[in-house]
């Protein structure tokens, strides 16, 4: 006989909880190389070094906006569907299983590995040339805030595209034809059109902000931080990489390519600054796309509006044109009706053809008086010539 053991509440609880507290990472170090990382928020936090707040920003169950923070050692980047812990050494990406986060992944797997990874096996005699023929290579973490920020861009200007082929044939059918169908068709893509606004307008103003405080571009410079507090000095740097055949797995390549940037001024963001006006000139681009598709729906609008106007002209003037005959039929009307009385009138003996002229004389009144009304109308606009 089987017996059923009731589960206890508390555990089941706390089962949840943990899944709850639980979230899929996707690892990327300098090489490429990933690995999926299923741990909670303190994980994460023990792990980069940052503060809850910073983490909380990439939680999908809050609204929060599109964020780029530098921290101590890491970037906090919040764009869209990319939520990213960026390190000198290592990229966390927030659900890597988000059919818009796979490619993010692929081309953080094609573009991360420096551009000579197979040296990294061989002895440090050449250290000091390595160092030198680096200075071009960019960051490791600017190589991996390029990729987001040129993914986030080309899918925004990807949906951007999509609802411009929805909307032109749209609207130009709704001119067209004014129908409840193609109303309703239009109302659904402006709303949506107002969403993406918004999510462009978010992207552009973070790149915006960003670009206007050179001191927190600074605190982007990861590797030069890292260099800053490791043992370099002046000109004792190549050396101190030559006695030192751990640094490579300290510090990547395009670190050891900043420290050049380091023994300079501290405060140049020229490299950073380069790299976010590419992208927010991008997105400015899409933003422009938008505001055009904008006012040519308010275009469209108005001219649905004047056409609407000009109908509701016309009923009026039909409206006007009958009651005008309304009031002209009834004082003609008002005439008959007082000779067809049965009434003796003592005027009407022997005069029989008077009943004819006042007939005639009324109908010519009512016709005068239906041109009269229908001129004043013209006159004052209220009818079409």
């Amino acid at each position: 006989m089987v017996h059923v053991v009731p589960a206890d509440p508390q555990a089941v609880v706390a089962v949840k909880k943990k899944a709850q507290s639980s979230r899929s990472w996707v690892l990327l170090d300098s090489t490429g190389e990933t690995t999926v990382l299923d741990v909670d928020k303190y994980a994460i936090m023990h792990r980069v070094n940052i503060h809850a707040r910073d983490l909380r920003i990439l939680d999908p169950l809050l609204s929060y906006p599109s964020t780029i923070l530098g921290r101590d050692g890491a970037i906090v980047l919040n764009l869209e569907h990319i939520k990213a812990i960026i390190t000198s050494e290592e990229v966390l990406l927030r659900d890597p299983s988000d059919e818009n986060v796979v490619p993010v992944v692929e081309e953080l797997k094609r573009r991360l590995p420096p551009v000579n990874a197979i040296q990294q096996g061989q002895d440090y005699t050449g250290g000091q040339n390595d160092v030198e023929g680096d200075e071009d290579e960019s960051p490791f973490e600017f190589r991996a805030l390029e990729v987001a920020l040129e993914s986030i861009c080309s899918f925004l200007a990807a949906r951007t595209l999509e609802l411009e082929t929805q909307a032109y044939p749209a609207l130009d059918e709704l001119t067209s034809q004014i129908s409840s169908r193609n109303l309703d068709r239009v109302r659904k893509l402006k709303s949506s059109m107002t969403r993406l606004t918004a999510r462009v307008q978010k992207v552009r103003d973070e790149l915006e902000q960003l670009l206007d405080d050179d001191d927190d571009m600074a605190d982007l410079y990861l590797s030069r931080k890292l260099a800053g507090t490791s043992p370099v000095s002046g000109s004792g740097a190549a050396n101190w990489y030559l006695a030192s055949p751990t640094i490579g797995s300290k510090i990547s390549r395009a670190s050891r390519a900043s420290i050049a940037t380091a023994r300079g001024d501290e405060n140049d963001v020229e490299e950073l600054e380069m790299l976010l006006e590419a992208y927010f000139m991008q997105i400015d681009g899409t933003l422009n796309k938008l505001t055009t598709l904008r006012e040519y729906i308010d275009d469209t609008e108005d001219y649905i509006n004047i056409q609407l106007d000009n109908h509701r002209n016309q009923l009026i003037q039909l409206e006007l044109f009958l009651s005008s005959g309304t009031v002209c039929l009834s004082i003609y009307s008002l005439v008959a009706a007082i000779f067809g009385m049965n009434i003796p009138y003592t005027w009407d003996t022997n005069h029989g053809y008077m009943f004819k002229w006042v007939v005639i004389v009324s109908g010519i009144f009512c016709a005068t008086l239906f041109i009269l009304i229908m001129s004043y109308a013209r006159l004052k606009g209220l009818v079409g010539s």
